[in-house]
């Protein structure tokens, strides 16, 4: 199987990794792009978990200012070490991340920064909704399970599909960051100031 130069593109634009990783997938699938993407995630995610032990103590604060000043939002992101943290790679990740948080407004960075209260609350809205619904109750879990993973895709910014491109989340935009990098990659916070919004 050939691998050209445009599945190469097309598989890049889809899993934002880089060019030798979609030439490494696509030879590895024989071409099948949808393997592809499967063999570029669990790459990611291998490499991500290797490195998430490693202590990520640097990094970079990054700004953006949205709609001439209604909207303002800093993010930090940290690496392991000042070298990775000054790459125009990293830096761009970081404006990328303030510019999704602008347009995305999350809550939460991770579903595990949620606090159990407001999780207990959602739960307890779905199971209200499944009884006026008349569902059975042997399949409440499953579908509250579904419903929580939708919520979390809507208030957890690395669960939220990535703004610039739709076909990954950001969780994996960063696992792709740090399979490429090489070091751990953490979003450790970020605050979102909208003009006249009550502080939450």
């Amino acid at each position: 199987m050939v691998i050209t130069s445009a599945m190469v593109k097309e598989l890049r634009v889809k899993t934002g990794a880089g060019m030798m990783d979609c030439k490494e997938a696509l030879t590895a699938e024989n071409g099948d792009a949808e393997k592809a993407v499967d063999y570029l995630r669990k790459k990611g995610m291998s490499a991500a978990t290797k490195r998430s032990s490693k202590a990520a103590k640097d990094g970079a604060v990054a700004a953006y200012i949205h709609m001439g000043g209604k909207i303002g939002v800093m993010v930090e992101v940290n690496c392991e070490t000042d070298f990775v943290a000054k790459t125009e790679d990293f830096q761009a990740l970081a404006k990328d991340l303030a510019m999704h948080v602008a347009a995305s407004n999350p809550l939460y960075v991770r579903a595990e920064e949620i606090p159990e209260r407001a999780l207990e609350r959602e739960k307890e809205i779905y199971r209200s909704q499944l009884i006026e619904e008349k569902k059975p109750e042997k399949i409440w879990d499953k579908i509250i399970e579904g419903k929580l993973k939708k919520y979390f895709e809507e208030v957890c910014l690395l669960n939220q599909k990535f703004i610039k491109n739709t076909d990954i989340t950001v969780g994996t935009l960063v696992s792709n960051m740090i399979a490429k990098t090489g070091e751990n990659i953490v979003v450790r916070r970020f605050a979102r100031f909208q003009l006249g919004e009550e502080a939450r």
